[in-house]
């Protein structure tokens, strides 16, 4: 989960070369980022068919899936072992 807003910036990045998608390197971060992108496409779809905000709103997602579970696991979880 650490290392996932790295992978997902770098497929961003790939957006500004073209024919990256297309390489062997670019289908692997596909394969990785695009089941976590697709449902966020759904509900925000492509601004004038250029401009893409579901990348932005993963971030989001993520970064409070990422807090949300640490706030569980320590304030209500490890306490039970500690």
């Amino acid at each position: 989960m650490d290392y996932f807003p790295y992978v997902l910036f770098v497929y961003i990045l790939l957006s500004w070369f073209p024919g990256a998608y297309e390489t062997t390197f670019g289908r692997f971060l596909a394969k990785i980022c695009e089941p976590v992108l697709a449902p966020f496409r759904k509900i925000i779809p492509p601004i004038g068919g250029v401009l893409d905000l579901s990348p932005i709103i993963a971030f989001f997602a993520i970064r409070m899936a990422t807090f949300g579970l640490q706030y569980l696991v320590y304030n209500y979880i490890l306490p039970f072992f500690i």
